[in-house]
C-alpha cells in the first residue's frame, strides 16, 4: 500500500508526528544527562521511574478515552496539552527562571499526554487501513519514527545544551499546529460507541467512570493470549530497553580509547561514549531504512515463528555485547541486535488489531503498550546488577529473559492457534 493511497488521517498523522518525534529526539536522549547533574544519579533514576509509573497509568486512561470518546478528540486534546506543557517547560529554562523541578514536572506531564495519544493514534490506523495492509503502515510509522532518532539527537547535541528555550518554545508551536491539523483535516474513525461526559459534574458519576473504564479492561485481563502477549514482550524489552541503559554503561566503563581509521596519516581514535553514539545513529539508521523491507519479508513467514526467532536473536546480540570491547565487534552486535528489533516492529502492532474488537482497539493499544512501559520501567534493574553480578552475567541474565519470552510466543501461538480452530475469536 502506498503513502499516496492512504487515508488522509493518516497522512496527516505521519506529518505531524515526523515533526513531533524529530523536536521529541532533540532533548529526551540528553533529560537523564540533565537530571543527573540537576539532582544526582539516585534520585534521577528513582524520578525517571516515577514519570514510567504515570504513563502506565496514562496509557489505560488513553485506551479508554479513545475507545469512548473518539480518536480525534483524544489526539487534539492531547496536542493541545503538550503545547501548554512545552511553554511551562520552556520557563522552566529561561532566561527569568532555571527550575529542575519544574523542568522534571514538565517533562512527566509532556509523557502523559504522549501517553494519552498514543493509543487513539493506533487505533485509528486499524480503523481505516484493511488487515493485508496494516503491517506495512504501522511500518511506515516506525521508519519515520526511527528517522527522528538519527536526525533529532544530532540536531539536539548542537541546540539542547545552548539553546534550550528557544528548542522548546519550537516545540510548543509544532505541538499546536499539530492540534491544528487534528482538528481541521482529520476526522473521526472510531465505531459507535455510548455517549458519556469526559468531565462528571458528581463524585459519583467520576465514579462511575473509573469502574466503568476497571470493568472494561478485565475484559483484556480475561484474554489470555493478549495477557501472554504482554508478558513476553515485557521480558524481551528487558533487551531492547537496555540500549540506553546497560549498553551505554558498559561501553563508557569497559570498552577503551581505541583507533577506529587512519586517514590521510590521522589516525581517528574514539572512547566508549563517543562509540556509543556511533553505534545509535548505526540502530535508528538501519531500522530507517530497513523497516518497510523487513516487515514485507517477515509477513510472509509464520508469525509464531518470527517473534520466537527475533528473541533469539535479542538473547544472541546480549551474549555478544558482554563479550566483546571492539568498535567493528560492537557494530557486528549493534546489527544482530537491530534486525532482532526489525523482524518485528511491522507485524506486532498488526497482531493486536487482530486480536482486538473492533470497539476496543484503542484499550488493546493502550493495553499492548505496557510491554514498553513496564519493560522501561523494571529496565534501569540491570544497572545496580552489574555491581552484584558484572557486565557478563548481568547479559547473560538479560538473555536468558529473552529467550523465556520466546518460549511465552511459543505457548501464546499455540494457545491462539486452538482459539481459531474451534472458532473463537
Amino acid at each position: 500500500m502506498r503513502i499516496k493511497d492512504w487515508d488522509r488521517n493518516l497522512k496527516i498523522r505521519l506529518l505531524g508526528e515526523g515533526m513531533m518525534n524529530i523536536l521529541f529526539w532533540m532533548f529526551f536522549p540528553f533529560m537523564a544527562i540533565y537530571f543527573s547533574e540537576s539532582f544526582g544519579k539516585g534520585m534521577a533514576g528513582l524520578l525517571l521511574v516515577l514519570s514510567q509509573v504515570v504513563a502506565v497509568v496514562a496509557n489505560l486512561v488513553g485506551g479508554y478515552c479513545a475507545d469512548q470518546y473518539g480518536r480525534k478528540k483524544m489526539m487534539f486534546i492531547s496536542a493541545v496539552g503538550q503545547g501548554l506543557t512545552f511553554v511551562v517547560f520552556a520557563f522552566a529554562n529561561s532566561p527569568w527562571l532555571v527550575s529542575p523541578m519544574l523542568t522534571f514536572i514538565s517533562f512527566s506531564i509532556l509523557g502523559v499526554f504522549g501517553s494519552l495519544y498514543w493509543p487513539a493514534s493506533h487505533a485509528m490506523v486499524a480503523d481505516v487501513v484493511a488487515e493485508k495492509d496494516r503491517n506495512t503502515v504501522f511500518a511506515v510509522f516506525y521508519t519515520a519514527l526511527n528517522i527522528s532518532v538519527v536526525v533529532g539527537p544530532i540536531l539536539g547535541g548542537l541546540f539542547f545544551f545552548q539553546h534550550r528555550f528557544s528548542l522548546l518554545l519550537i516545540a510548543s508551536i509544532v505541538s499546536f499546529a499539530v492540534a491544528a491539523l487534528i482538528a481541521i483535516y482529520v476526522r473521526e474513525t472510531a465505531p459507535e460507541k455510548r455517549e458519556k461526559s469526559l468531565v462528571s459534574d458528581s463524585s459519583v458519576k467520576w465514579t462511575r467512570f473509573i469502574w466503568d473504564q476497571l470493568q472494561d479492561y478485565r475484559i483484556i485481563v480475561k484474554d489470555k493470549v493478549f495477557l501472554l502477549f504482554i508478558l513476553a514482550g515485557i521480558l524481551v524489552a528487558q533487551t531492547f530497553m537496555q540500549m540506553d541503559l546497560l549498553i551505554a554503561v558498559y561501553l563508557s566503563e569497559k570498552v577503551p580509547d581505541q583507533p577506529v581509521l587512519t586517514f590521510f596519516n590521522t589516525v581517528i581514535t574514539a572512547d566508549g561514549n563517543r562509540i556509543f553514539s556511533w553505534l545509535i545513529s548505526e540502530n535508528g539508521l538501519l531500522v530507517a531504512l530497513l523497516t518497510v523491507f523487513m516487515t514485507t519479508k517477515m509477513s510472509k513467514f509464520k508469525e509464531r515463528n518470527v517473534f520466537i526467532f527475533s528473541c533469539m536473536i535479542y538473547a544472541v546480540s546480549m551474549i555478544l555485547f558482554g563479550h566483546v570491547t571492539s568498535v567493528w565487534l560492537l557494530a557486528i552486535a549493534m546489527l544482530v541486535f537491530t534486525m532482532g528489533e526489525l523482524m518485528v516492529v511491522g507485524i506486532q502492532e498488526g497482531f493486536v488489531s487482530r486480536l482486538a474488537p473492533e470497539n476496543m482497539r484503542g484499550q488493546y493499544f493502550a493495553a499492548a503498550s505496557l510491554r514498553f512501559t513496564i519493560g522501561r520501567t523494571l529496565a534501569p534493574a540491570a544497572i545496580p546488577l552489574t555491581a552484584l553480578l558484572g557486565f557478563q552475567w548481568t547479559f547473560y541474565l538479560i538473555s536468558f529473559l529473552a529467550i523465556i519470552a520466546g518460549v511465552i510466543y511459543y505457548v501464546m501461538f499455540d494457545m491462539r492457534s486452538k482459539q481459531v480452530a474451534y472458532g473463537q475469536s
